[in-house]
């Protein structure tokens, strides 16, 4: 990564819808147990929008608590990035609406997608408008309302999936703070493990695509398990070694929030301290884009995300993408 500049998180913002599905209600819709989705995935309950609540809506929710805390006016904004995989629809992109309602004027943006990783992904975009000087405030949004592409007939899949977004907004750096370095790598051959079939240009909407349930997750959970587990690690080991960081320096592993087992497995990989690893994913499921920066607010709740902090992020998402971003926290 170019030393022309770097870019730090000034603010945090997150928001979830207040409707709660838990295990219990799992139980009285699908073959599943409490014991069962716990056991398999560490989720005990995940939150859920009503009808009509959108992704743009849960984005604003999260930009404006980022914003207030920064006593940041919405004016000051230039660039606004929402990654999402479920935007409110294919066009105009989410970043025009969360823009609008927001009433921010003279700004440009636009949607990200790439899943699970897509935040982190989205975060090294606006890091580099700031480097380069081209922007001075960058608002970044993950938000995903995963409810509106699940089958809640498919209990492989339903269980997994909460709604929620978080919100950071990104200014010049001092001296060496900041966002660090980042390894991102895609890998199209895993493309058909975790996707949508239809609602696109190959398979546009219809009423076969409509009974044949293409309009929601499909996932082959084993492929996207092992794929995450190997890649999660050896993004984060390129990115410790080039940047000549040792996991036991890292006060602050923050990963993607899909599976219980994965996250586990990963940090032990690494080797990084038990109790600088963040999960909250008992709370909220996986909320895709929404879950690395839903998983700072807790652990600054938590007490284990301070200034001065080294930290490390990490993803895997469909597509297959993976994303790694070192960084030191500043707030």
């Amino acid at each position: 990564m170019s030393q022309l500049a770097r870019a730090q998180i000034t603010s945090l913002g997150t928001y979830v819808p207040p409707r709660i599905l838990s295990n219990r209600d799992f139980e009285k819709m699908v073959d599943t147990t409490d014991e069962w989705i716990v056991t398999r995935t560490g989720i005990r309950e995940r939150h859920i929008v009503d009808h009509g609540v959108a992704t743009s809506d849960l984005a604003v929710e999260a930009s404006r608590c980022a914003l207030a805390r920064r006593n940041m006016d919405a004016s000051e904004i230039e660039a606004i990035l929402v990654a999402t995989v479920t935007p409110d629809m294919l066009f105009p992109s989410t970043a025009c609406l969360v823009q609008h309602k927001l009433g921010i004027k003279g700004a440009w943006g636009f949607d990200l997608s790439a899943a699970c990783s897509a935040f982190v992904y989205a975060l090294q975009t606006g890091a580099q408008f700031v480097a380069t000087g081209a922007h001075k405030k960058v608002l970044v949004i993950g938000s995903d309302v995963m409810s509106s592409i699940l089958d809640y007939t498919d209990r492989a899949t339903s269980i997994l999936f909460g709604d929620g977004a978080g919100a950071v907004i990104l200014e010049p750096a001092e001296d060496d703070q900041g966002i660090i370095d980042f390894v991102h790598e895609i890998d199209g051959a895993g493309g058909c493990s975790l996707y949508m079939p239809a609602g696109g240009s190959l398979h546009p909407a219809t009423h076969q695509t409509v009974d044949n349930r293409m309009h929601f997750v499909h996932q082959d959970g084993q492929a996207v398990f092992k794929y995450a587990v190997r890649k999660m690690g050896e993004v984060c080991e390129k990115l410790l070694s080039r940047n000549h960081v040792k996991a036991g320096d890292i006060d602050c592993f923050i990963p993607h929030q899909a599976n219980q087992r994965i996250i586990r497995a990963t940090a032990e990989r690494l080797g990084v301290k038990p109790d600088s690893v963040i999960m909250n994913i008992e709370h909220y499921g996986n909320t895709t884009a929404g879950t690395i920066p839903l998983a700072m607010e807790t652990a600054r709740e938590e007490g284990k995300l301070k200034k001065g902090d080294l930290v490390l992020l990490a993803s895997v998402g469909a597509g297959f993408t993976t994303g790694a971003t070192l960084l030191r926290w500043t707030i």
